[in-house]
């Protein structure tokens, strides 16, 4: 059921399951929002897009809260950048602490109270800053690290009418859809490999078709729905609006724009195509080969090229009109607002951006690395890598812009109200693939997206 909660997929950590952490990671919690809504009702008044340079040498001691939620390999990862990084010096030590459920600690702690250096989900950023818990980089951090960003985690790094940059990225998701060559070879289905060539809706539709009439159970494709797509839709289905030509706010309102007819008309294709969906309850549609298709992100490339081997192939998103769209966003780093020592912690952060410990990460998690020199040089990432589609992608960020065909790989929506954003898009995708009316469901979360925003001031950073 869409209707369920992510967390009932296996959580051990093994490569094999490592899509359950990314999904953790994506996703902001649920109970996120209720965690954040009291500190941002407080905090909504803060000044925080500002900040000012503190003087002096940068030395002490300094506290990384990195996530709990880590594979064995990411926080190994994370011990060997903090272990090399205070043998690299001897002015700053920082001490590493793995926080459980970080985005929810990170909302319920004092800005005084959390660690120098904070890893924290990149799409809660905003909801972040507006409640006083970050600082901007700018003046802190290097140019050269900012410069080095991909465009993608730089647009979903930036925030506020100043637009400066509040973290820093090691690395950034990819999604797409994942193929069986030989089973889509076997129905006839041609299929694209770049994302000006995607299927319309139309076309994926035949290409369903196509593959359910030599299927036996017509069961196609795969679209994750062991993670809960009630939640983990606002990042794997919301490219679909994107793609439809709209953002969920579009001049500072949604009811017009998440719920316009070119949104509903995805929407309804999407909710079209359950019946050639296997609900995946035991994770194993697609390496079992009881599917044809898989709509999911990077992070099962491992797990899925050792089951398919050649036949392994990778495919764009529809188009539902205004080009081909994809998600993006993923952990992130920032100096928390209440830190007494920020320069060290800058110190930590250009360490943390460079090459070797970008590329240890990156290794560890099969992610796409959040920096240009690491991209580009990736085995899987770079041009001719099995996932160039991905870094393609997220070279061509539409940022917080309009999402034209000149773009590809859209940010969840930049605002401080992505937790109520994230809840009610969420429901609306999961009850329309249950059968509810396209319309009456956008519509539905359009208005209380709407009365969240006016009950809030637009949460405007003042």
């Amino acid at each position: 059921m869409l209707t369920a909660s992510r967390h009932t997929a296996a959580g051990h950590h093994t490569q094999g399951d490592y899509h359950m952490h990314v999904t953790r990671r994506r996703i902001t919690i649920a109970a996120m929002a209720g965690a954040l809504a009291l500190t941002l009702a407080a905090c909504g008044s803060d000044d925080s897009s500002s900040s000012s340079t503190p003087e002096g040498p940068a030395t002490g001691e300094i506290s990384v809260w990195v996530h709990g939620g880590a594979t064995e390999a990411e926080k190994k990862a994370a011990q060997d950048a903090v272990k090399a990084f205070n043998t690299s010096q001897g002015d700053i030590t920082a001490k590493l602490q793995f926080i459980p459920d970080q985005q929810k600690v990170i909302g319920a702690t004092d800005p005084a109270e959390l660690g120098d250096v904070v890893e924290a989900d990149g799409e809660a950023m905003s909801s972040n800053v507006y409640a006083g818990k970050l600082q901007t980089l700018e003046g802190l951090v290097s140019q050269e690290t900012l410069d080095n960003q991909n465009t993608s985690v730089a647009a979903q790094n930036t925030y506020g009418g100043d637009g400066k940059r509040y973290m820093v990225s090691m690395f950034d998701s990819g999604l797409a859809l994942y193929g069986n060559k030989q089973l889509l070879d076997a129905a006839g289905v041609k299929y694209p490999t770049t994302w000006d060539e995607a299927w319309t809706p139309e076309e994926f539709t035949a290409a369903l078709e196509a593959l359910a009439a030599k299927d036996a159970d017509k069961k196609v494709l795969d679209v994750k729905e062991n993670y809960g797509l009630s939640s983990y839709s606002t990042y794997a289905m919301l490219p679909i609006i994107n793609s439809a030509g709209h953002l969920v706010l579009e001049d500072e309102k949604s009811e017009g724009a998440l719920d316009a007819p070119e949104s509903v008309a995805a929407l309804t294709s999407l909710a079209s195509w359950k019946k050639f969906t296997d609900a995946n309850a035991d994770d194993k549609a697609f390496v079992t080969k009881r599917v044809a298709l898989s709509w999911v992100g990077h992070w099962v490339y491992n797990d899925y090229k050792k089951a398919l081997g050649a036949n392994l192939v990778v495919i764009p998103l529809p188009d539902f009109g205004a080009g081909a769209k994809t998600g993006q966003g993923s952990l992130a780093w920032g100096i928390s607002k209440g830190s007494d020592n920020p320069r060290a912690a800058a110190v930590f952060l250009d360490f943390l951006m460079k090459d070797p410990q970008v590329k240890a990460m990156t290794d560890a998690n099969g992610a796409p690395p959040g920096t240009k020199s690491v991209m580009a040089t990736s085995k899987l990432y770079a041009p001719g890598g099995a996932l160039e589609l991905y870094s393609t992608a997220l070279q061509n960020s539409c940022g917080d812009g309009e999402p034209t065909e000149d773009c590809i790989a859209v940010p969840r929506t930049i605002s401080a109200g992505w937790p109520t954003i994230n809840a009610k898009l969420g429901e609306a995708i999961a009850n329309a693939w249950n059968g509810a009316d396209p319309q009456a469901e956008l519509t539905k979360a359009a208005k209380a997206i709407d009365q969240d925003f006016a009950d809030n001031d637009g949460y405007a950073v003042k």
